[in-house]
């Protein structure tokens, strides 16, 4: 059939328009013959020699063109039997779409992955739905070796986002361990992770994070705690949960250590890796806690870490029996919409890329945003609080800001809601003082990840997808935000002294202050001199001193009726070290 046709284009076009429109067609056939090839290698090795996959190239070199993408999905869309020609359905789920619109959007794949009792199993019906899913399988095992966990030596996409799949991993669990009745949990404050875990039904022992030991500002992992909530019965432990990728100024929890601790106690291991394969330094970790101690499964979000839209996460193992045994606990068939985002996107990227937007985060924007945040946050009289373990996240204080909030502290959060009705989005407030109850869990202090924070802070992120020339912009509608913040929310000074005398600030409805200032008591200041008024303002930025450079003269010299009046004084400032700031321009009217 395929030599007909292109012999009927020849008569009807010639031959050399028929051989450039055959060349063509063969030059994308044989990119599918060689993802198919490359694919059918690894399938039969992977399970029997790990080494193996580190050979085998599965994502493309380099990206393949929209055009390409379309035709192989046509192709593979034709092998789902709702797309055969004359066929006639006689079931209650034949693939059968009612909107044309729909049916586009999904390549007119209808009919779903795997079947009731195997997420990976083939589906006779859909054989180019199958084929969707192993590819993506395959494809996503070769992002996440290329991202550093290179034992990793299989994986599966699921149809759900992050704590859904780590559901589904607990689930897997209880049915190794049925004897279990507790999870030992790192906290991380946020509430996918505690609902994954109620979820099962199970007692949820959270071990807090604790102050970094070297002094500085950030959380790290609580190995001691960890090591008694694990030693009281490990046999009564279904798994500990560690956190790889986290908002600062939480670390990613130490799996290694943890690991080998599992290994020790013989209980399973669960990393959530949400969005923590864009991180070398966070992948080459889990790779040797893999290879020190124990880890059962790891799971990442899809949309996190491949820019995809959210609904999927790719579970991985290390082992094939473990990725068998995940395969069979999802119930019924599943959608394959999250497999035909992730295929399409990595066709997209190729491994170049797909590395080249790793790198790009990596030595670009998070470097730039990490110096922007610590040059704002020294000017603005804030700190850093971000761990130097955390290549992704970056949190700094807004101490200045729950100095003016005392009365309300949760009215720091207004900074969050002017960041993103200036259309920057991603960024989190947290309070300090932001209590939370999830399914009967009482945590103090929700979002700090920790029942002790010393303040309240803000924290953004750069992730992969980011530009480098997104920081400076962010920065400069931070820097407006902040300010006027400050100058909506409480006093921005609260004393004020002439002289070393404390005088009363009267606030206008602008936000200036009035001053009211007798000069009765001074002298006739001597000719060509000068006399030093000293100023001192404190406030939530520190104490600020300034002299003005007077001349006084008696009422009735004419020299005091000379010039302009004196009306009102401008000065824009800058915050510094210990609680002082300084004058950068003075303006007077």
């Amino acid at each position: 059939m395929e030599t007909e046709f292109w012999t009927a284009l020849t008569d009807l076009l010639g031959k050399s328009y028929s051989e450039r429109a055959h060349d063509s067609s063969r030059c994308r056939e044989k990119k599918i013959l060689q993802l198919l090839r490359h694919v059918k290698r690894i399938a039969t090795t992977s399970l029997q020699k790990a080494q193996v996959l580190l050979l085998q190239k599965k994502i493309p070199d380099e990206p393949w063109d929209d055009v390409t993408i379309e035709y192989f999905f046509g192709k593979l869309s034709a092998m789902d039997s709702n797309n055969f020609v004359g066929n006639m359905g006689v079931g209650e789920r034949e693939g059968r779409v009612y909107s044309n619109l729909v049916a586009q959007r999904h390549y007119r794949l209808m009919h779903g992955i795997g079947r009731s009792g195997d997420i990976a199993e083939m589906q006779p019906k859909a054989l180019g739905s199958s084929l969707i899913n192993k590819l993506s399988n395959s494809l996503a095992l070769h992002a996440i070796q290329l991202s550093g966990i290179r034992s990793c030596v299989g994986c599966r996409v699921f149809p759900v986002a992050t704590g859904m799949a780590l559901a589904l991993c607990l689930t897997f669990l209880r049915k190794l361990r049925p004897s279990a009745t507790r999870i030992v949990w790192s906290r991380i404050d946020q509430r996918t992770c505690v609902k994954c875990m109620t979820f099962t039904g199970l007692e949820v022992v959270v071990v807090e994070q604790k102050p970094s030991a070297n002094g500085d500002q950030y959380l790290e992992t609580d190995l001691a705690g960890i090591r008694t909530a694990i030693s009281n019965s490990p046999q009564e432990v279904l798994c500990v949960i560690s956190t790889t990728s986290c908002f600062a100024p939480r670390s990613p929890d130490r799996v290694v250590q943890i690991a080998q601790l599992c290994a020790d106690f013989g209980v399973p291991h669960l990393i959530n890796n949400a969005y923590g394969l864009q991180s070398e330094q966070i992948c080459n970790d889990i790779e040797q806690a893999s290879r020190k101690g124990r880890v059962d499964l790891f799971v990442q979000s899809c949309d996190k870490n491949f820019m995809v839209p959210v609904g999927g996460a790719i579970v991985g193992a290390f082992s094939a029996d473990v990725i068998d045994g995940i395969s069979r606990i999802y119930p019924g068939r599943a959608s394959a919409d999250p497999s035909i985002d992730l295929l399409i996107t990595l066709l997209s990227m190729g491994t170049s890329g797909y590395l080249s937007l790793i790198k790009e985060r990596t030595t670009k924007c998070y470097p730039a945003l990490r110096d922007g945040i610590a040059k704002w946050a020294s000017e603005m009289g804030e700190t850093v609080l971000s761990s130097p373990a955390n290549p992704i996240s970056i949190a700094v204080s807004l101490r200045n800001l729950d100095a003016l909030c005392n009365d309300r502290p949760s009215n720091v959060c207004a900074l969050g809601s002017m960041l993103f009705s200036r259309n920057i989005s991603g960024a989190r407030v947290v309070p300090k003082e932001a209590n939370a109850v999830i399914d009967g869990l009482t945590f103090q202090c929700w979002g700090s990840h920790t029942s002790s924070p010393t303040c309240s802070y803000l924290v953004v992120a750069a992730a992969i997808g980011m530009k480098q020339e997104d920081v400076p912009l962010f920065l400069n509608v931070l820097s407006d935000a902040y300010r006027k913040f400050r100058a909506k929310y409480g006093r921005p000074i609260q004393d004020f002294e002439v002289n070393g005398e404390s005088m009363i600030c009267e606030p206008n409805p602008d936000g200036s202050l009035l001053i009211r200032w007798s000069t009765a008591g001074f002298g006739k200041t001597k000719s060509r001199k000068r006399n030093a008024i000293r100023l001192t303002f404190r406030g939530a930025f520190g104490e600020l001193n300034h002299n003005l450079q007077c001349k006084f003269y008696d009422s009735t010299d004419s020299h005091a009726l000379w010039g302009d009046k004196f009306v009102s004084m401008k000065l824009e400032c800058s915050t510094g070290e210990a609680g002082f700031a300084s004058v950068v321009q003075e303006e007077l009217k």
